[in-house]
């Protein structure tokens, strides 16, 4: 009984440790790896009972701006209301919190679909350190340069013209920076919500139904424009037609 009770607790043991390294290799697999300079983008659509959708995203929101799974921000809401509600909230999160903040979203819901996108920045990245090592190397020989006590003044008013751009372009440079960096550290998660099958059909139904006087009314009018338009041929068609009935008639007298 002993070795029954201990083996359990064992396997049981196991198994929470089992379930730790999964979701640590989850939260692995979703960031960006070492040296690499990936930005990922996710895009889910979710199905929830109409009267759901509001709240699911006011919930989401609220998660979100009070960083209950990380540090996240709102980039995005949208909601329309009447007989086919939905809705759609776009936030930026850390890695960690993209699986319990869609899980959040899609509580008594249903999953229709889900993409996941990989930008590779690496070389803008490169690209952006290798514009402010430049500028930075170009600012400080132009510095000391600036400190000469020969320069004419035409000179030293170049050269701070010429300061300023770079200092300008550096803070370009700094901002372009902090934006790569910002979407490799955190992933952009897009939450489509849309009502169930059921209510659309109902609702479609319904539409349909409000709709029905317009679309009668509408066709018969078409239909009388059809026949107004037929009826002057018509007319000409029946007089020629009997012109040449009777035409046809004297001819077989004579005959």
């Amino acid at each position: 009984m002993a070795g029954t009770l201990l083996a359990l607790l064992l396997a049981a043991g196991c198994s929470k440790h089992d379930a730790r390294t999964a979701g640590a290799a989850a939260e692995v697999a979703m960031a960006s790896p070492e040296g690499a300079f990936l930005a990922y983008e996710h895009t889910v659509q979710l199905r929830l009972p109409g009267e759901q959708i509001a709240p699911r995203l006011k919930a989401v929101a609220q998660a979100c701006q009070g960083g209950k799974f990380g540090d996240c921000a709102v980039l995005q809401l949208s909601q329309s209301g009447g007989d086919t509600a939905s809705g759609a909230i776009e936030v930026r999160i850390a890695p960690q919190g993209v699986e319990p903040i869609i899980a959040l979203a899609s509580e008594q819901g249903e999953v229709t679909r889900r993409d996941t996108r990989a930008e590779d920045l690496a070389q803008q990245v490169a690209d952006t350190r290798l514009t402010q090592a430049r500028l930075k190397n170009e600012h400080a020989r132009l510095g000391e340069y600036q400190q000469r006590r020969d320069l004419a003044v035409a000179d030293l008013l170049t050269l701070s013209q010429r300061l300023a751009e770079i200092e300008a372009g550096l803070q370009q440079a700094d901002r372009d920076a902090a934006q790569q960096h910002r979407r490799i550290d955190t992933q952009k998660v897009t939450i489509q919500l849309e009502s169930t099958s059921s209510q659309r059909n109902r609702s479609e139904i319904g539409r349909a139904l409000g709709e029905f006087g317009d679309i009668f009314t509408t066709s018969l009018a078409y239909l009388i424009r059809v026949f107004a338009g037929l009826l002057p041929l018509l007319l000409v068609g029946g007089v020629l037609l009997w012109g040449g009935l009777k035409l046809w008639r004297r001819r077989r007298r004579r005959d």
